[in-house]
């Protein structure tokens, strides 16, 4: 027994000596530092995430950030930090905890579901793994968790941001019941927190980039192809896209640098670069020295003017760092662009109707408790369990299911396509890089995503502001559009699978900042559980 006790006041010794990371801001490297030097381990890591959840999720601020945590994740920690003894780790990921957007596969054994938010998939079966979370696990991550979002990825209809059946209504944790924008809400909030090391969301347009804009955060929407949409339910095969959302530029860069790659089951991926990059080598400091960036003014009219006047400041700091801004550098084909209505005529009928569909996603299923086989289905399983899907007064609509149901594959769909192609890509985005012999395109993460959705090209956002504490806070409806200290970011936005030097002039200007922790979330939604509450406990 004596033996016993010494080792235990030995180790709170060693416990008291050790600076453990603070959650809410630890990098991946912080932490793989602390694992690597036993300070702590993988086990101490996931119980101090869940116990983090646990303080603001249902409780305290209710931000409904998690559907739900891995049952199986303890034991997957416990094995990763024997292996990590034994063999050394994997990598950079080796026993980091990662959250998980909901309508991303994981395998069913290990006691999660995966169900975009509906209830109408709960209990489902998935085949396997997607591609990209098959990736984190060979990788060593620690699935921590399935993180709330808009349901169905914000497709269902008319709906606040944050809102699925099965989550409720998530909220930000910068301002009390704002809206944590979408559709990838919870990883948002989740990462900004520190209630998981880094999270994964899925865009088809805004859905990685404007979360992490509202929720002060790195978010890296890559080119469609660069990363599998094999395993996630699908609404867009020309959009969706699956990346990182990282309180930092390096973490985000780490995890996209995993989570890359072909993959048979997605064709889209068979575009790529023969070899992905590893994109934490673009990580300098020097990264905007000599590089030209253009300014496309005429996408800032629907801007805040007090994130506008700040995103007018940070040019002066990019010019600093070495870089030539031309502004304005406008798209050639800007008023067409603004005018057209090809995304709607696409998204809704490649959610129905494409190779990729909906319906092919749930044919896959192995089992499907619901019953739904199809997208009507859906459409009469939400009117059935009105209580729990179409709940009143604010989440009652479905009114892109039904206009999706009522789309054809036809000549105007094929048109669409070309149409988007040429307009974001061809006469958008590359049109203007080419004119004003750019590296990049430079704005308000606000209005970053609708050329990138269209020509599915790439985008990184990092924290630029915060609104001013005298901002007026707008009525809950359910969620406040605006509040004081709401974060905003900026935007680095350039052609097809030019993600390393995006995240080279992002890191650049992050590192020049710092910007993220000028403002911290509202008290109450900062979970107070630590490191030094678990080792050694």
């Amino acid at each position: 027994m004596a033996c016993t006790s010494r080792s235990q006041s030995s180790k709170q010794a060693v416990t008291a000596a050790v600076q453990f990371p603070d959650l809410y801001e630890a990098s991946i490297a912080e932490l793989q530092d602390g694992l690597e030097k036993g300070h702590f381990t993988s086990v101490d890591l996931v119980k101090a995430y869940f116990a983090r959840i646990e303080e603001v999720n249902l409780q305290g601020p209710v931000l409904r950030a998690v559907i739900e945590t891995n049952p199986s994740a303890l034991e997957q920690a416990a094995e990763l930090d024997l292996e990590r003894r034994l063999l050394g780790p994997r990598g950079p990921l080796h026993g980091i905890p990662i959250l998980l957007k909901d309508n991303i596969a994981t395998l069913h054994s290990e006691g999660m579901n995966t169900t975009a938010g509906s209830f109408a998939l709960l209990g489902s079966v998935v085949p396997r793994d997607a591609h990209v979370t098959a990736k984190l696990r060979a990788a060593g991550a620690i699935l921590l968790g399935k993180a709330n979002l808009s349901e169905w990825a914000h497709f269902r209809g008319s709906v606040p941001s944050g809102f699925s059946g099965r989550g409720g209504q998530a909220t930000s944790a910068y301002v009390p019941l704002g809206d944590p924008s979408g559709s990838s809400s919870g990883s948002g909030i989740g990462t900004a927190i520190g209630l998981a090391a880094a999270a994964l969301g899925t865009e088809t347009d805004g859905s990685i980039i404007s979360p992490s804009n509202m929720n002060n955060l790195v978010g890296i929407k890559p080119t469609v192809g660069l990363t599998s949409r094999a395993g996630v339910v699908p609404i867009s095969t020309h959009q969706d896209t699956v990346g990182p959302m990282a309180r930092s530029v390096a973490d985000a860069a780490t995890v996209l640098s995993i989570i890359a790659g072909r993959d048979p089951r997605d064709n889209f991926t068979l575009a790529q670069p023969l070899i992905v990059p590893d994109y934490t080598k673009a990580l300098r400091a020097d990264g905007l020295k000599g590089v030209r960036l253009g300014v496309p003014r005429k996408f800032f009219t629907r801007v805040n003017s007090n994130i506008v006047a700040t995103f007018n400041a940070s040019l002066d700091i990019i010019r600093s760092l070495g870089a030539t801004i031309v502004d304005p550098a406008d798209f050639p084909d800007f008023t067409e662009l603004e005018a057209s209505r090809n995304e709607t005529i696409v998204t809704q009928t490649d959610f129905k109707a494409s190779t990729v569909d909906v319906n092919q996603y749930i044919s896959e299923l192995l089992e499907v408790p619901t019953g739904v086989k199809n997208l009507a289905d859906l459409i009469a399983f939400n009117i059935a369990h009105a209580d729990e899907e179409l709940v009143p007064p604010f989440w009652t609509d479905q009114s892109t299911f039904i206009a999706s149901q009522n789309t054809t594959v036809d000549q105007a769909y094929f048109d669409a396509i070309a149409a988007d192609k040429d307009l974001g890509a061809t006469r958008g985005i590359d049109a203007t890089l080419k004119d004003f012999k750019l590296d990049a395109l430079l704005m308000p993460s606000a209005v970053a995503p609708g050329p990138a959705a269209i020509a599915g090209y790439p985008i990184i956002t990092v924290p630029l502001g915060f609104l001013p504490p005298n901002t007026t806070l707008a009525p809950a409806q359910p969620t406040r559009s605006t509040g004081p200290n709401q974060p905003f970011g900026i935007a680095f936005m350039g052609t097809a699978f030019s993600e390393f030097s995006l995240v080279s002039f992002a890191f650049a200007y992050e590192q020049a900042t710092h910007n993220r922790l000028k403002m911290l979330a509202f008290p109450q939604a900062i979970p107070k559980t630590q490191l030094s509450d678990i080792v050694g406990k």
